[in-house]
Formats: C-alpha cells, sequence, structure tokens
C-alpha cells in the first residue's frame, strides 16, 4: 500500500492552495491530490463569466502552469476520486480501486450542483455550471439553441443569463424567490441587478416554481411553472445551489451539519482528518459565531492556509475576512462581510448612475457592503467591516465623503 504523508483530496481551489501552502511552510513530505476531473487544477469563477464567454481560453484559468506541481513534488492523481474513508486505520480507498494510506488528509472537494429532481428532470440539453465539462458542454450546443431557461436567480444563474444575452441567445431567467440574490444581498442591489437584466432582454421572473420539464425526442423543449405556464427552451441551466461533496467522511462518522463541521484549525471530528471550503461548516465570527459554509475562492485559500499551516505545526485559527465578487455585463460586484440578519440597508450613491454602495448594519455597527463598480467603498469598507464601525447612518449615506474618513 502506497503512503503519503499528506493526501488532499479535491482538486479545485481549495485543494490546490493547501498543496501550494504546504510548501511555502517548508513542509518537505510527500503530497497527493486526488481529483476526479482530468485537468489539473484550474480557477472555477471563469467558468460562469470569461469562460463561458470565450473571452479566455482554458490554457489560461490554470491555477497554476501543469509543471508547476511536479516541479514542487506533488503528486496527482486525476480522473478518480475518494469513495472509502477509514480515519483509524488512515486509509483512503479510491474509484480505481486502489487503497492508499496517509498521515493527514485534507478533504477539499466542494460541492455538486445541486439537480432539479421534478418530471423531465433526466431529459437532455439540461446543464449546470460547476467544471469545464459542464461548459464545454453549453458551448457546444449553443449555435443550436434558440432559447435558454436559466433556473435560479443567484450568481451562478445571473452571470450564465449576462453571458447568454451577450452571446446573442434569448434568456429567461426563473427564480422561486420574490427577488434574485435573496440569500446573499438586500432589496436594493436585487432591484438593481433586476432591472439591469431586464434591460438587456433577460425575460427576468421572480416568484415562480418550477414543476416539471417538457421534452420531444428525449430533449427538452420546455419548462412548466407553478401557474401552468411552459416556457419555450431548447437549453435548461440550473444554478441552484450545491450539496456538499462529504458521503465518505459521512459514511467514517464526521460530525456533519450543513457540511463537514470543522475547528478553528479547520480539523474534523475525524483524527488527521481536515476538511476546507464548501463543503466545511464551521464557526464565523462575521456571523455572529452561526455554523456556516461558505462558498468562495477567498474562503476555500483561506481554509487551505490554516489547514495547511496547522499541519506544519504552526498555530493558526480561521478569522479571514469574507469578501465575495460578481462580475455581469459590464457591472463588477464586490462584497465584503456577510449581509445576512442585517437590520438596517443604507444607499451610498445613485444606483441609476450605475455606481454605487450599500452599506449592511446590525444593531448600528457595519457588517458588510455591497459595492458596483465602487473599488474605493470596497477597499475603505472592509476596514469598517472589520472594527463592527458605529457610524452615523447619514454619514454613511453622504458617497461625497470617502468611507476611510469615518473610521477613527
Amino acid at each position: 500500500m502506497t503512503q503519503f504523508d499528506v493526501i488532499i483530496v479535491g482538486a479545485g481551489h481549495g485543494g490546490a492552495q493547501a498543496a501550494i501552502a504546504l510548501r511555502q511552510n517548508g513542509f518537505a513530505g510527500s503530497v497527493l491530490m486526488i481529483g476526479r476531473e482530468a485537468e489539473p487544477p484550474y480557477e472555477r469563477p471563469p467558468l460562469s463569466k470569461e469562460y463561458l464567454a470565450k473571452e479566455k481560453t482554458f490554457d489560461r484559468i490554470y491555477i497554476r502552469p501543469p509543471a508547476f506541481w511536479a516541479d514542487k513534488g506533488i503528486e496527482m492523481r486525476l480522473s478518480t476520486e475518494v469513495v472509502a474513508v477509514d480515519a483509524e486505520a488512515r486509509t483512503v480507498d479510491l474509484s480505481d480501486g486502489d487503497t492508499l494510506s496517509f498521515g493527514d488528509l485534507i478533504w477539499a472537494t466542494g460541492g455538486d450542483p445541486r439537480p432539479l429532481t421534478c418530471p423531465g428532470a433526466e431529459l437532455s440539453g439540461i446543464h449546470a455550471v460547476r467544471t469545464r465539462e459542464d461548459v464545454d458542454a453549453i458551448m457546444a450546443a449553443l449555435d443550436g439553441v434558440s432559447h435558454v431557461a436559466v433556473v435560479g436567480g443567484g450568481y451562478i444563474g445571473l452571470e450564465a443569463a449576462a453571458v447568454l444575452t451577450k452571446l446573442g441567445k434569448p434568456v429567461t431567467l426563473l427564480e422561486a424567490l420574490p427577488r434574485v440574490l435573496a440569500r446573499v444581498a438586500g432589496e436594493d442591489l436585487s432591484a438593481f441587478y433586476a432591472a439591469e437584466h431586464r434591460a438587456r432582454g433577460v425575460d427576468l421572473r421572480t416568484g415562480v416554481g418550477v414543476v416539471a420539464l417538457h421534452g420531444e425526442a428525449g430533449h427538452v423543449t420546455g419548462v412548466e411553472l407553478a401557474n401552468g405556464e411552459v416556457v419555450a427552451a431548447d437549453m435548461v441551466i440550473v444554478g441552484i445551489g450545491i450539496i456538499p461533496a462529504i458521503e465518505p467522511l459521512v459514511a467514517a462518522g464526521a460530525s456533519v451539519s450543513n457540511g463537514v463541521d470543522v475547528d478553528a484549525q479547520c480539523r474534523t471530528s475525524l483524527s488527521h482528518v481536515y476538511a476546507i471550503g464548501d463543503c466545511a461548516a464551521h464557526a464565523n465570527g462575521f456571523a455572529d459565531g452561526a455554523v456556516i459554509r461558505l462558498e468562495s475562492v477567498q474562503n476555500a485559500n483561506d481554509q487551505a492556509n490554516i489547514a495547511a499551516k496547522t499541519i506544519c505545526g504552526e498555530a493558526v485559527s480561521y478569522a479571514a475576512t469574507p469578501w465575495f465578487w460578481s462580475n455581469q455585463y459590464d457591472l463588477k460586484l464586490q462584497t465584503v462581510g456577510l449581509s445576512s440578519g442585517h437590520d438596517q440597508a443604507i444607499t451610498r450613491g445613485d444606483p441609476a448612475s450605475r455606481s454605487f454602495s450599500v452599506v449592511y448594519l446590525k444593531g448600528g455597527a457595519v457588517v458588510a457592503l455591497d459595492c458596483v463598480s465602487m473599488v474605493k467603498d470596497y477597499v475603505q469598507g472592509r476596514k469598517l467591516v472589520e472594527a463592527r464601525a458605529v457610524i452615523d447612518p447619514a454619514k454613511l449615506a453622504d458617497a461625497s465623503v470617502p468611507l476611510k474618513e469615518l473610521l477613527g
């Protein structure tokens, strides 16, 4: 049985950064990264943006050049996945039949796209946006597509709708909740982005439930809504969240909630087993200590660094400031902090100018900002979030006053 000092399960952002951080922190032992895709680690955010829009070729979104990994002594097993973990024996079983042993295990598998479960969900022409294979399949089919339905009004759905609209495809976007971005942003930002998409021809509908998919000859032809209407579509893109890919850890007895539970060092309840990124449920200080999962590149990288440093013997704890971004059309949205649970939202600037910010307060303290094409607010507002600064709302609303002048 082959043994590795560290086995990293998952070759996305978290897994790649964990391997990089181990070497950066002087780890000289053997490292193996296991990935179920055929490709070495690549960036995921461009999949729904520049790659789908054909503005970047795939070779430009590798996290590191393919030769980097061997140069750093990081081995890879691609096109395979871990199907079982024995934490006591410190072994993993692979889908190709092999069994490997480890000193420490870092679980960085992220999640799988949440599928539609309604009648017709098995038809062809239904796509997710999670992997290169997903997006290649969309691009390969686009020339023959006359109308696209996007199910889900979160970041992925909106970004896909924006790109497909730019590519000249008629798009209907369907969101079950009363507004887009409802889980991650306030009403003002939701209204702004809904208006932007509609102004570009997207048939954006909120408060609509999907009850079935219709098809002919095994291929999707329409989306049936709860009100009985059928929206014509020969391509359906589903962006309704992910399901953490944690089944082998669950079977091994790991403590789980909404993901694999980890402590401040990213350790699971299983000895010598860490979990990072989209699949890791952790107590987050920016969420008032609530146990949450953060689905972002930033979080995957930050937790990867914590796990690597802990394995290298450094005493560190996860306390990173959450931040996110989204590109839609010519707009750049940058978010810092977590706005969930806010009790006041203050708009800085005029949304009609397409450059403004929304400052979120909870109990009078600044907890998050959404900045639309307002880089200075994003940079300066980060300090307000980290300080949970209590500032006069009238001053926050005055866009002529730099945020940095309000702190201290």
